[in-house]
């Protein structure tokens, strides 16, 4: 069992780095979500206007993180392409490594937006049920 859970990091932290400088930029984007979130909620009772103020924050910055991973994923296919031009043919195998590292930005950041998101929903359902519960 502890030999599977440290193939499994060693998969994400290699499949991370291979996305390259962008993924650590969405990563941030991803902790701040999640800190704007917890924000939120610790301070739902408390101070309404901050709260509605951080769960605007962590929409903006899960929006963010999929932003720029499509940004990586861009330049990652003119990398490619770059490439590609540099070598004078196109061999299949260098085409699948280059679209498959470009793409693992935009999944991380499409990750990073869905967890976010999902945060936001179970914030503004439970703000839902206690306005019904009053």
């Amino acid at each position: 069992m502890i030999q599977l859970n440290l193939m499994i990091k060693n998969i994400f932290l290699q499949r991370f780095a291979e996305g390259g400088v962008f993924m650590y930029f969405i990563l941030v984007c991803l902790l701040l979500s999640i800190f704007f979130i917890v924000r939120a909620f610790l301070s739902k009772r408390s101070n309404k206007v901050t709260s509605k103020k951080m769960i605007g924050l962590a929409a903006n910055a899960s929006l963010l993180g999929l932003v720029l991973g499509c940004l990586g994923s861009v330049i990652g296919i003119i990398t490619l392409f770059d490439m590609l031009e540099a070598i004078g043919e196109a061999r299949p195998d260098l085409v699948a490594a280059g679209i498959k590292l470009s793409l693992m930005t935009i999944t991380f950041g499409l990750l990073n937006f869905v967890i976010a998101r999902v945060g936001i929903l179970v914030y503004k359902w439970s703000l839902q049920s206690e306005e019904v519960e009053s």
